[in-house]
């Protein structure tokens, strides 16, 4: 495990009063001294709190836990950065297993909550939506990193620097693995506990709300890492589509009483054409791209 002096421990929060100081105490207890806490306005105790624990608090310029990851980022001059919420949900004895494989060669690491999941520390509907965004990661991006929503991750501060994050919200994990997929950025994945959140502390995630942006994300983030399904997919939906009506529009032609639909024919032919323009942008953008990583990985070998 890298020394404890090398490691920042990095959490973002709002609204925690009733479990930051617990978890900051966690890791000072284990030696992690360097505990940053970005919060974003709080209306309660949270930010005395954490001070009070020996942690050091800046109040975010922004919204949004993304925000708060880039700009705690930019506070961060160690070489590991450990980040998790600051909910009481992971574990600090766990820190261990986030920061060992750093030192085998890992660049950034990242905690299944599946593993070893409390009881009531997730609804039935958050498992159903992280089981999907997860699969569909596995199908957009190609990597299966089993819990791609986890908070709780380890990264060296170089990997964090090649990541290009824009999400406000809750997508800055989502963003995170895709960079990590993008850029050939070693990962692995370890179990962690995730334990139920306290009574007298109200989460911040909106499931429907932010379930939806994050698989937004993902659909997004395909464009430059694999545009193939991004621009393939919009080509088959406009093909299928022109298919469809083409059709109907024979259909009604060639079954009496014949019925001709010009316009219709029109739109379907130029869904077709469409469907396959996009499909073969896709083809060739896949080339650019696959081109691009094969020369930085020429670079990187030659450092």
């Amino acid at each position: 495990m890298p020394d404890c002096e090398d490691v920042c421990v990095l959490i973002p929060t709002l609204n925690e009063a009733e479990t930051i100081g617990e978890v900051v105490d966690g890791f000072r207890e284990r030696g992690f001294s360097n505990v940053l806490v970005v919060d974003g306005d709080s209306d309660d105790e949270t930010r005395d709190i954490a001070t009070d624990c020996g942690a050091r608090v800046i109040e975010q310029s922004g919204v949004g836990k993304g925000q708060a990851v880039r700009e705690g980022l930019d506070h961060i001059e160690t070489e590991y950065v450990l980040m998790l919420d600051g909910d009481g949900t992971y574990s600090p004895e766990d820190v261990e297993r986030m920061l060992d494989p750093l030192d085998d060669g890992y660049e950034h690491v990242i905690g299944d909550r599946f593993a070893e999941m409390g009881e009531g520390s997730m609804t039935r509907l958050n498992r159903f939506g992280n089981r999907i965004i997860n699969r569909a990661f596995l199908v957009i991006h190609g990597q299966d990193f089993q819990d791609i929503l986890s908070g709780y991750r380890a990264f060296t501060r170089k990997s964090a620097e090649r990541a290009y994050l824009t999400s406000d919200g809750f997508g800055v994990e989502t963003e995170l693995a895709v960079e990590c997929v993008k850029h050939g950025i070693p990962t692995t994945v370890v179990p962690i506990r995730y334990e139920e959140r306290p009574e007298d502390s109200e989460t911040n995630l909106h499931p429907i709300w932010d379930g939806g942006n994050i698989i937004m994300t993902l659909y997004q983030l395909a464009k430059t890492n694999n545009p193939l399904f991004y621009f393939g997919s919009m080509g088959m939906l406009s093909g299928l589509l022109g298919v469809v009506l083409g059709i109907y529009v024979g259909i009604e032609w060639f079954i009496p009483p014949r019925v001709s639909h010009e316009v219709l024919a029109v739109v379907a032919g130029v869904a077709i054409i469409f469907g396959v323009q996009l499909l073969m942008f896709g083809v060739l953008s896949d080339m650019i791209v696959t081109l691009h990583r094969e020369q930085m990985r020429r670079i990187d070998e030659r450092r």
